[in-house]
């Protein structure tokens, strides 16, 4: 009996001390979070959007406005994509909106609804008296939500430009399930688990890319972002919502005369009746004239390497918008 009882108390005192350290690490990363955040500004403009800071960045001048569109879980979109905000922004106008979650965006209550994150980023471009008609240029998953814009605001759109984007019909195309997060994963953020992630293991939070390419000063606020947003709420439930997004869109088209030009990684993955993602794309293309696929080696996130020939591609595409 003795025995046992001193088995419970051993355990009861391990829980204790489990406890103990699990608050004063909670403790201890919201007291880093608020100094980090004081430390490190956002490099743009905060907008509030139903009553919640949004961040919107902008670089360059010209006749052009490229708004760039972040893929899921991107945890600082203005960071991962700053080669080629340099690139593009020598002869446009380049505007980042970091929705909901993302960047130094500060999290909502509103669902991740494609309506809902499409609302939030035309109000963040008014509210930062941004004019269009733009030019979208989203990365991954923000191809549905570019669908939904160019088919319900297409005098708002002048062209869209996909980075390996996601379109609503890619999983009827390829028979595939929608995605989704296990939902206690939110938690990860709040209790500053993503800090230990993102310090021990930063290479799945850091671009895959040449030395030299992104600067340290880039990659440590990337880290510090990291902390904390990694798996934050909203991001789970957007990726949550997917299939009911994707269900949303999935008959929507860009309008025929939206120019559109597609960056697609190259894969090897083909399926057994020869479908990849390069015969995908092109079912999309359209019938424009001025509709391009340009195929490119490189990882999902093309920018983190072949920002220069996206780049060139986007020069030539926009001049021909010009000559229209």
């Amino acid at each position: 009996m003795k025995k046992r009882n001193r088995t419970l108390r051993v355990i009861r005192s391990i829980l204790l001390f489990v406890v103990a350290i699990s608050l004063a690490w909670v403790a201890f990363h919201t007291v880093m979070k608020a100094y980090e955040q004081k430390k490190h500004p956002a490099w743009g403009q905060m907008v509030e959007v139903d009553g919640k800071e949004m961040h919107v960045y902008t670089k360059g001048e010209g006749e052009h406005t490229i708004v760039l569109l972040s893929g899921l879980g991107t945890a600082a979109p203005v960071l991962d994509y700053e080669p080629l905000i340099d690139e593009i922004a020598k002869d446009n106008k380049i505007v980042v909106v970091e929705p909901f979650g993302y960047g130094w965006s500060e999290l909502t209550d509103k669902e991740r609804t494609v309506e809902n994150i499409v609302e939030e980023i035309r109000t963040a471009l008014k509210k930062s008296k941004i004019e269009g008609p733009y030019i979208l240029m989203p990365h991954s998953l923000s191809g549905i939500y570019s669908m939904y814009y160019a088919h319900e605001y297409p005098n708002e759109i002048k062209a869209i430009i996909g980075v390996d984007f996601t379109l609503p019909k890619a999983l009827e195309y390829f028979e595939e399930p929608a995605p989704s997060m296990p939902a206690y994963l939110k938690y990860v953020a709040p209790t500053g688990l993503a800090r230990i992630a993102s310090y021990v293991s930063a290479e799945n939070v850091l671009p895959i890319a040449d030395e030299g390419i992104y600067s340290e000063e880039n990659l440590d606020m990337t880290k510090t972002i990291a902390a904390w947003k990694v798996y934050n709420r909203n991001i789970v439930d957007e990726a949550n919502a997917i299939e009911e997004n994707v269900n949303k869109t999935k008959e929507m088209s860009f309008p025929s005369n939206m120019p559109l030009l597609i960056f697609a990684a190259k894969r090897d993955k083909v399926t057994e009746d020869g479908k990849t993602n390069e015969t995908f794309y092109r079912s999309q293309l359209g019938e424009n004239p001025l509709n391009e696929l340009v195929v490119l080696e490189g990882h999902h996130y093309l920018h983190w390497t072949r920002y220069k020939e996206m780049g060139e591609h986007v020069r030539h595409f926009t001049a021909q918008l010009e000559n229209r």
